[in-house]
């Protein structure tokens, strides 16, 4: 699984709004929501998935980038969103640098294999130096989308 695969123009934000990883976390969550990839009436359990994930360990991984994600029940297919922050985001990142991108996605509950695939996909993608730096160049989402290798939809 790829993020050219799982997004599209509607699920980017180009400059997110939030300064710390709940709000962040919050703020991608409920783009999705608002374009009905996660029911409203499942948004609080999904969020409950992602904060108890973060609990165990920040999903910022160094580089400017987090990649929070979960399993759950509520979805039947992979959902995902990439939010942009220039002036970055306190993450609880494990190098202790703020985020600029975050990934955040939710495989359904029995797709592990799925899972951890499509985490190791993302993060090997946003260790390139050189996707990072397309990414902080890149003029809203339609160039974003292309960075990531889809055309945009």
């Amino acid at each position: 699984m790829t993020l050219a695969n799982l997004l599209s123009d509607e699920q980017i934000i180009p400059e997110m709004l939030a300064t710390e990883r709940w709000s962040a976390i919050t703020e991608l969550v409920d783009l999705l929501t608002a374009q009905g990839r996660i029911a409203q009436t499942d948004r609080e359990d999904v969020l409950e998935a992602l904060h108890v994930r973060e609990r165990t360990m920040s999903t910022g991984i160094g580089f400017g980038i987090a990649i929070p994600h979960a399993s759950s029940e509520k979805i039947s297919e992979v959902v995902a969103a990439f939010g942009r922050s220039t002036g970055g985001i306190e993450f609880g990142s494990l190098d202790h640098a703020p985020v600029r991108y975050i990934v955040l996605f939710i495989v359904p509950k029995d797709q592990f294999q799925v899972h951890l695939r499509t985490l190791a996909a993302i993060a090997k993608f946003l260790n390139d130096r050189g996707v990072r730096e397309r990414l902080a160049s890149a003029e809203g989402c339609r160039e974003i989308l292309e960075v990531f290798g889809a055309p945009s939809r």
